[in-house]
């Protein structure tokens, strides 16, 4: 039963129909809410009372650590789709998934050793939290590496499957390692049950930047699946090759 609605939803030629009109929003949002996010943070919101004027970095810092951990969750989740069900599509959405959320965790990474020398007056301190971010970093150099190295296609899929669904054991460790462990870094201020523990004029700023990497991830995800799908079917003979649809579900 699930193979069989997976098979409908992950259908090539739907994906393209629908996704078509998404594209352009998703890319007119992100201009549009990263340029409000940037406008409010750097113009609009106060300096902290501690951290000055050092404290704008956590506008680019914590969205871009946020969607470095969204978007190796959707490739471990696109992975189990494409490992279990054989699923091409899902396997092109976490294989195209990657750099960008490379490039989240290096952002992540970089904003974070300059705020870290401001606040803890280091670049860089073997915190769990900085340490498991550092693992996720080789999690997605690895899992390029590795599509980029198998030269079968098919193999390369389930090997990078079992890769990113084994390193998905390092995104709750990522999440909780301020709770679990002593760490420099301080706990949640955004998500918590009793409420953001933050002013709005700094949460705003924050959430616009927040959704606003979301909808680029979004646009860049479905620009980069569209174009893979596309060149498969410029291939000679991808047309008729069962790997160029949605292959038949596991039972």
């Amino acid at each position: 039963m699930v193979g069989k609605t997976l098979s409908k939803l992950a259908n090539p030629a739907l994906f393209m129909r629908v996704s078509g009109p998404i594209v352009p929003i998703a890319g007119v949002l992100a201009l549009l809410l990263i340029g409000a996010g940037t406008v409010m943070a750097y113009f609009f919101s106060p300096p902290d009372a501690r951290q000055g004027e050092a404290v704008r970095i956590m506008y680019v810092h914590v969205p871009a650590a946020w969607l470095a951990l969204q978007t190796y969750a959707v490739i471990a989740i696109a992975s189990l789709v494409g490992f279990v069900w054989r699923h091409r599509l899902a396997d092109v959405i976490a294989k195209v998934s990657a750099p960008f959320g490379l490039a989240c965790t290096v952002l992540a990474l970089m904003t974070g050793m300059l705020w870290g020398k401001v606040t803890w007056g280091v670049y860089w301190d073997w915190d769990p939290r900085l340490t498991s971010m550092l693992v996720l970093l080789f999690l997605y150099a690895g899992y390029i590496a590795l599509w980029a190295a198998i030269e079968n296609e098919a193999t390369a899929a389930r090997i990078c499957a079992l890769l990113a669904m084994l390193g998905a054991v390092n995104l709750p460790i990522i999440k909780f390692s301020v709770d679990w462990w002593d760490s420099l870094h301080q706990k949640a201020t955004v998500i918590r049950t009793d409420g953001p523990a933050m002013p709005a004029s700094m949460l705003w700023p924050l959430l616009l930047m927040a959704f606003g990497y979301m909808a680029l991830s979004a646009f860049y995800t479905l620009i980069r699946t569209r174009s893979d799908l596309r060149a498969r079917k410029a291939k000679p003979g991808e047309s008729k090759a069962p790997s160029a649809a949605v292959m038949e579900p596991a039972e």
